[in-house]
C-alpha cells in the first residue's frame, strides 16, 4: 500500500511539474521540439503563419515555400537552407498576429503576390468613380486584399489556387472574371535549365514559378473604351543598407529608358543608369518607384544583398508582339495604356511619417488583357534566391543582369 500511494504521489508531482512548466512558458518563443527560432529565419515565418493561418509548404530537401490560401495564394516566404535558413519574404508580422483589417489595404507582406492592374486612371479598379486619386480614397479591391482564394489541390511541390469574382472600375465598368493561380517549387536542375546556366555546386539556392491566369467570365469584350485588366505579380522582400536593385533594359531609340517620378523624382544618388541596366537603391528608407516601358523591358529584374550575400533573380513573360500595358499613375490619363512592364518600389515613410514597412518590390505586369468572353489571359514568373560566395554568385549575375557582384557593390559606394 505504501510503496503504490509513494508511486503515484510521485506520479502526480511529475505530471503537475510539466504541465505548469508548459504554462509557464513564454508564449512568444516559437519553438519546435530542440530548437529555437529567431525572427529573420525561414522557421520562425513558418511557426507563426501556422499559429495563425493554414498555410501550404512545398519542400525538396532543404529548398522550401511557404504560401497562404487566405491571402489569395500568395508565396509568403521561401528558405534556400531549411528552418533556420534566411527568410526571404518581408511579412508584416504585427498585422497579422492583431488580426485587425486594416483600411485601404492590409499589407500583410509576401514576397510575390497577386494583383491586378490598373491602380490609377479612368479604369483604376483601386478608385470609385469620381474620387480624387490620393491616398484618402485610395482602397485595395478585398479580392486581392482580404478575401482567400480556394485551394484546388496541393502536394509537396505544387498548389493549384482559384477564385471567382467581380471587379467595378472608376468608369463604371464590371469586370466578371475568375483566376487561376498555380505555384511549383523547381529543384535544382528545373532553376539549372530556366536560368540556362550550369550552377556553381557551393551555392544554395530554392526557386519557383507561379502561373498565372485571368478568364472575362463576363458577356461583354474588353476594350480601349470599358478599360481592360491585366496581372500584375509583386514581391515584397527584406532591405537592408547594401540591397541594388538591377535591371537591365534594351538599347536602341526606344524613347525613355526609365519612369522615376511616380511618387516625386528619385534623387540621383538613388537611381543610376549606365549604358545596359538601371540601379535602384532599395533600403527602406525612401518612398520611391520606377517603371520600365514594353519597349525597353527585358524579361528579367535582380537584386543583391551585399550584407547577407543574398542574390535575387526574378524572371517573367513578356509578348513581345504587345504593346498595350495598363497605365497605373494616379490621374486621368492621355493615354492609358501607356503602362509598364516591370517596376520596383523602394519603401519608406510617407507624409505623416507612417510606414508600412520597410521593404522593396520587384514587380511584373502582363500586357492589357482585351479579353472576349471565355478568352484568358496568362502571365508566369519565376523567382529564384541564390546564396553563396561572391565569386560563385557572380557565375549568375552576369549572364543574366549582365553585371558582376563587385561591379553590383561598387554602384553606389563609389557615388
Amino acid at each position: 500500500m505504501n510503496r503504490t500511494y509513494l508511486l503515484i504521489a510521485a506520479l502526480s508531482f511529475i505530471l503537475f511539474s510539466c504541465t505548469n512548466s508548459a504554462k509557464n512558458k513564454p508564449k512568444t518563443r516559437l519553438q519546435s521540439n530542440d530548437s529555437t527560432y529567431t525572427k529573420g529565419e525561414y522557421g520562425y515565418d513558418l511557426h507563426l503563419l501556422q499559429k495563425y493561418l493554414k498555410p501550404v509548404e512545398l519542400k525538396d530537401e532543404n529548398a522550401s515555400v511557404l504560401i497562404s490560401p487566405e491571402y489569395q495564394g500568395r508565396v509568403m516566404t521561401s528558405s534556400s537552407s531549411g528552418l533556420h535558413g534566411f527568410s526571404y519574404g518581408w511579412i508584416n508580422h504585427s498585422l497579422i498576429e492583431s488580426g485587425k483589417v486594416q483600411p485601404h489595404i492590409n499589407a500583410y507582406g509576401g514576397e510575390e503576390r497577386l494583383w491586378f492592374g490598373p491602380e490609377g486612371g479612368q479604369f483604376s479598379v483601386f478608385f470609385a468613380a469620381g474620387v480624387p486619386f490620393d491616398v484618402e480614397h485610395w482602397q485595395t479591391p478585398s479580392c486581392i486584399d482580404t478575401e482567400p482564394f480556394y485551394l484546388e489541390s496541393s502536394d509537396n511541390r505544387s498548389a493549384v489556387f482559384s477564385k471567382k469574382t467581380k471587379l467595378l472600375n472608376y468608369s463604371g465598368f464590371m469586370f466578371d472574371i475568375e483566376v487561376s493561380r498555380i505555384v511549383s517549387l523547381l529543384n535544382r536542375t528545373e532553376i539549372a535549365d530556366n536560368l540556362n546556366l550550369k550552377l556553381p555546386q557551393e551555392v544554395q539556392m530554392v526557386g519557383y514559378e507561379t502561373d498565372n491566369s485571368l478568364k472575362n467570365c463576363g458577356s461583354l469584350s474588353w476594350s480601349t473604351e470599358t478599360g481592360a485588366l491585366s496581372i500584375w505579380l509583386l514581391g515584397m522582400m527584406n532591405p537592408s543598407p547594401e540591397v541594388t536593385i538591377i535591371i537591365p533594359f534594351k538599347k536602341g531609340d526606344f524613347g525613355t529608358i526609365v519612369k522615376d517620378d511616380y511618387f516625386g523624382k528619385v534623387p540621383s544618388e538613388r537611381l543610376i543608369i549606365n549604358d545596359s541596366a538601371i540601379f535602384f537603391k532599395a533600403d527602406g528608407k525612401l518612398r520611391s518607384k520606377i517603371g520600365i516601358p514594353p519597349r525597353r523591358a527585358c524579361p528579367v529584374i535582380g537584386s543583391y544583398d551585399a550584407a547577407n550575400k543574398i542574390l535575387t533573380i526574378v524572371e517573367c513573360t513578356i509578348d513581345s508582339t504587345a504593346t498595350k500595358y495598363v497605365n497605373s499613375s494616379w490621374s486621368i490619363q492621355k493615354e492609358p495604356f501607356a503602362g509598364d512592364v516591370i517596376n520596383s518600389y523602394n519603401d519608406g515613410p510617407m507624409a505623416d511619417g507612417s510606414q508600412m514597412g520597410p521593404f522593396y518590390e520587384l514587380e511584373s505586369s502582363s500586357k492589357a488583357g482585351f479579353l472576349k468572353p471565355g478568352e484568358t489571359l496568362r502571365h508566369v514568373q519565376r523567382t529564384f534566391h541564390f546564396e553563396g560566395n561572391e565569386k560563385a554568385l557572380s557565375e549568375i549575375s552576369f549572364p543574366k543582369l549582365g553585371v558582376t557582384i563587385d561591379q553590383i557593390k561598387k554602384i553606389f559606394t563609389s557615388k
